[in-house]
């Protein structure tokens, strides 16, 4: 562990590698105080994006970047571009914080957009393609297939393909077909012999089946795929018998998934929720992405059918991957030299113990930080709710859920807990957007054995991540915690780079019983002493300590902050850290996703760093750290939680972060700050433009150091979390 006398913020003074980023004088204005969040979005998808490009990226883990890549381009889509897309049907014309108005935003993604998916395609043909075929994965077309080839995709077709399929066709008997969000289709025109006009006929490509068939072959450690969407083109004439074909087109549409919604009239919110996924499904089309060289009759079908303008079309440079998560059939070999090393999380000492009830007494006398996925989610988070449902000495549990995944142990160990008498309590967001469906289907579930599920605070989103659990002891009641930056989520615990607090700090669990009186009873308590929590007094709090850290800068005391979390927005917060900065603070922020500060602006930001960190883990961890002014900064105050920097996460949604106390645990997260400020491999640094450059001076990046730590401190075990990458 690095010590506690480190001295400067920044910890070594080994000498960066790279460009410089600049530093540009500005005149001041909202256009040069903020950038804009959309294209700080693109620009993170753009450093995704790289992971492809960068050879030093295990080659299969580069397919599995490049899908991530498309996944995140949906997203963007269905939630950003569609609001935006609906602001300007509607005549709006407020700017944003950078002074564009929706139309000027949604031009300004299009042109983004176009170079981003330019770029997945060459990288995906020109370079990755090519290097596939050098360590044996051969992605082919029908054309390349050899006879024999040829007859065992005939019999996969007709076996498992052909009875899948539906033909939809066009004419004044049969209505333009339902399209569903995120479908790929084969788009067909057709003419009857004996008449001369034209007909659309849509063909889906089926989503339950992989979308490469893997062909057999004699060669070892060889391995041949054809592309399902090839594969059906080629057995039209299936569909479509006595039928001329004149063109073929695959596309594939993006539905909008802002859709509005007025809680305050929803009497009950489950029905609002459930009617709002059914909305979702009939939702506006807000892209059309087709195959490059496209039949123009068809297309211009398809756009007046579907209502869209040119901007919301693009052309793909490759026909064969409109949807490159199709590729997880070939990224999901097991091939270890061409996938990164396989993780297995490591136990703490202090969670070895195989009887269930000594987790109390480990957590009793020391506060415990884990870190995930370096540390078992499995062997500690979870460990704790089995053993706390188990254990007859525990009277009651409360838990919010946000985002649980499929098969939760954790709404298992609930469900046991309720059945046997215990008291429990269980916050559903219902209103995690895309996990609306699980979640609704988990909370009935949880409710049909006895747990008492609440919704949250009307008109706030409830995004803590916070368990209590409350156990009879010999001197009474005793209380447990664990507050988290991640969700309870067994899966996203193997790819999210999360920290957790488990503690029984009478301090700490005496206001997190409130907080849930807050989250199930509607409590006004507005003076929490230790929890920050929003929207009670996290905004207060953070804008309270950052002009105290200015404070101490003018005194001529230490002054430094560090803040990590996944996006920062708030203008506010962002005019109290340039203000800071301008009297002399040290600001390390460390942000993955977009940040609409501009850091090294002179005269306004010269002293506040960007950073964003692009891994094999996903970074999810939120981390704060205000130096108050004392010698050691190890002495300084140190913050873990659920909400980023930004407006919704301040304002309009429920947070909670919690202090660390323990010098231990400060120790340990001062080391994580270090590696991170010091990491020459996989962080990114903004300049005043909103532009990033990569440091690449070192062979191993923060999570590799991490991962190597977490081997040496602890003990590894296999547990149920298994190998853990992304």
């Amino acid at each position: 562990m690095m010590s506690a006398k480190m001295g400067s913020p920044k910890g070594t003074t080994k000498k960066r590698v790279g460009r410089k980023p600049k530093v540009i004088e500005h005149p001041l204005s909202s256009e040069t105080e903020f950038t804009n969040r959309e294209i700080g979005w693109l620009n993170f998808n753009k450093r995704v994006l790289f992971e492809v490009e960068d050879s030093r990226t295990p080659l299969l883990e580069r397919l599995r970047f490049l899908s991530i890549v498309n996944s995140n381009l949906d997203e963007f889509f269905m939630k950003r571009v569609g609001g935006l897309k609906r602001q300007v049907a509607f005549g709006v014309t407020s700017k944003s914080s950078d002074g564009k108005t929706p139309q000027q935003q949604l031009v300004e993604i299009r042109t983004h957009v176009l170079q981003m998916v330019k770029d997945q395609g060459h990288v995906f043909s020109k370079v990755l393609k090519p290097a596939l075929k050098e360590k044996g994965i051969v992605l082919l077309k029908w054309k390349e297939l050899t006879t024999k080839e040829k007859e065992q995709a005939q019999k996969y077709y007709l076996k498992n393909v052909f009875p899948v399929l539906t033909p939809l066709s066009v004419d004044p008997g049969h209505p333009f077909p339902f399209l569903s969000n995120l479908s790929t289709s084969l788009g067909v025109t057709l003419k009857h012999p004996d008449r001369d006009e034209k007909l659309f006929a849509r063909v889906k490509i089926p989503q339950v089946l992989h979308q490469w068939v893997r062909l057999e072959t004699d060669k070892k450690n060889e391995y041949r795929f054809v592309s399902l969407v090839e594969l059906i083109k080629e057995n039209l004439h299936d569909l479509f018998p006595a039928l001329q074909v004149l063109n073929v087109m695959p596309f594939r549409i993006t539905r909008n998934a802002d859709i509005s919604r007025d809680e305050e009239d929803a009497e009950d919110l489950l029905s609002m929720i459930e009617e709002e996924l059914r909305l979702r499904r009939f939702a506006e089309v807000v892209r059309l992405e087709h195959g490059p060289k496209p039949d123009p009759w068809m297309l211009k079908f398809l756009q007046e059918e579907l209502e869209l303008t040119e901007e919301y079309i693009y052309e793909l440079p490759e026909e064969l991957d409109l949807d490159y998560r199709g590729l997880q059939v070939i990224s999901d070999l097991k091939i270890p030299d061409l996938s990164f090393e396989k993780w297995v999380p490591a136990v703490p000492h202090a969670f070895l113990d195989e009887d269930p009830t000594q987790i109390f007494n480990v957590i009793r006398y020391h506060d415990h930080l884990v870190h995930h996925p370096y540390e078992s989610f499995t062997a500690t988070v979870e460990k704790l709710i089995r053993s706390a449902a188990d254990d007859p000495k525990v009277v009651a549990i409360k838990m919010t859920l946000y985002r649980t995944g499929d098969n939760s142990p954790f709404i298992k160990s609930l469900i046991r807990a309720a059945e046997s008498g215990k008291q429990v309590v269980c916050l559903v967001e219902l209103k995690a957007r895309f996990d609306e469906e699980r979640n609704i289907y988990w909370a009935q579930e949880l409710e049909n054995a006895g747990v008492h599920v609440v919704y949250g605070v009307v008109g706030l989103k409830t995004h803590a991540k916070t368990t209590l659990v409350v156990r009879q002891e010999t001197e009474g009641l005793k209380c447990y915690a664990h507050i988290g930056t991640g969700n309870y989520n067994v899966g996203t615990s193997r790819f999210y780079t999360d920290l957790g607090l488990l503690t029984a700090r009478d301090e700490i669990t005496s206001e997190l019983v409130e907080f849930f009186h807050y989250l199930t009873g509607r409590s006004l308590k507005n003076n929490y002493q230790h929890l920050i929590v929003a929207p009670v007094n996290m905004f207060q709090k953070f804008r309270w300590m950052i002009d105290r850290e200015a404070e101490n800068a003018r005194a001529g005391k230490p002054a430094h902050i560090f803040a990590k979390m996944n996006n920062m927005e708030e203008n506010d917060i962002s005019m109290a850290l340039y203000n800071a900065s301008q009297h002399g603070v040290t600001i390390d922020l460390l942000v993955r996703g977009f940040c609409c500060l501009r850091p090294r602006v002179r005269g306004l930001s010269e002293k506040i760093r960007v950073y964003s960190a692009i891994g094999r883990f996903l970074e999810h961890s939120r981390l704060f750290y205000f130096r108050n002014g004392v010698q050691d900064p190890i002495d300084g105050e140190f913050y873990i939680g659920s909400a980023d920097w930004m407006y919704r996460n301040l304002h309009a949604r429920v947070e909670c972060v919690v202090p660390i106390y323990d010098r231990g645990l400060k120790e340990k997260l001062w080391e994580v700050i270090q590696l991170h400020l010091n990491d020459q491999r996989q962080t990114w640094e903004m300049n005043s433009e909103g532009a990033y450059v990569q440091r690449r001076g070192a062979e191993f990046g923060v999570q590799q150091l991490l991962m190597s730590q977490a081997r040496q401190r602890a003990v590894m075990v296999e547990d149920d979390a298994g190998e853990s990458h992304s």
